[in-house]
């Protein structure tokens, strides 16, 4: 087996995502390592789970740079550049990166989001797919850019919509599909299967359509390859 990938994870909640990593790491679905977690946010719950696994944490608590948030970011930029990481993975990250970060780690940084790109970028997603009175949501696992919530989608996973649904029983069922997905798309990358260039993904140097890799139990059955 090639030698483990240095992850470092960016959170600022709960931290359920981040759990999932930890536990793919830990049973070595992913063949990597979670170097360390970073927080803006000291009461992040996420800072809990990655000490119980004897994770590095740092916190760059946002409210101290109110005034400077130049010197914010670059403070976040200096504890993730430390580990000299693989793969920066932003598991309910809720700062936007500078054009600065995103280019120094190139290629190297992947987000979760809870709606099936490119619909409804940003924020409230559950209640704008309840609005629109779809009948599917779900999750997309994408490279990160510039733009917001646009970067060339990886892996995406669905799940219905039910008449009954309130947005916070769509959050349920969209954050256990995140779960799976990430982990996935984790593992792959740092398997080697899935590579980006150009601004497009690649898995086993086949290039993926725009909408990336629809999650079934073939991606389970590649995991286990």
């Amino acid at each position: 087996m090639t030698r483990k990938s240095k992850i470092v994870v960016l959170i600022s909640g709960n931290g359920s995502n981040l759990q999932s990593l930890l536990e793919g790491c830990h049973s070595k679905i992913i063949n990597g390592e979670i170097v360390a977690v970073v927080s803006n946010n000291p009461h992040a719950f996420g800072l809990k789970r990655a000490k119980t696994f004897g994770i590095n944490t740092l916190v760059i608590d946002e409210n101290n740079y109110k005034i400077e948030k130049k010197t914010f970011h670059e403070k976040v930029y200096e504890a993730v550049k430390q580990f000299n990481p693989d793969l920066v993975i932003l598991a309910g990250y809720m700062k936007i990166l500078t054009k600065s970060f995103i280019s120094s780690f190139q290629d190297k940084i992947i987000n979760i989001h809870p709606s099936l790109l490119p619909k409804y970028p940003g924020l409230n997603t559950h209640q704008r797919a309840l609005t629109a009175k779809d009948e599917i949501s779900g999750a997309t696992v994408h490279f990160v850019t510039e733009k917001l919530d646009s970067g060339p989608i990886i892996i995406q996973g669905e799940v219905p919509i039910f008449p009954n649904d309130t947005e916070q029983s769509l959050r349920t069922r969209v954050l256990e599909i995140e779960h799976k997905i990430f982990v996935a798309t984790t593992s792959l990358i740092c398997s080697g299967k899935i590579k980006r260039a150009d601004d497009k993904v690649f898995l086993n140097e086949n290039l993926l359509g725009k909408q990336g890799i629809k999650y079934d139990n073939s991606i389970e059955r590649m995991l286990k390859e």
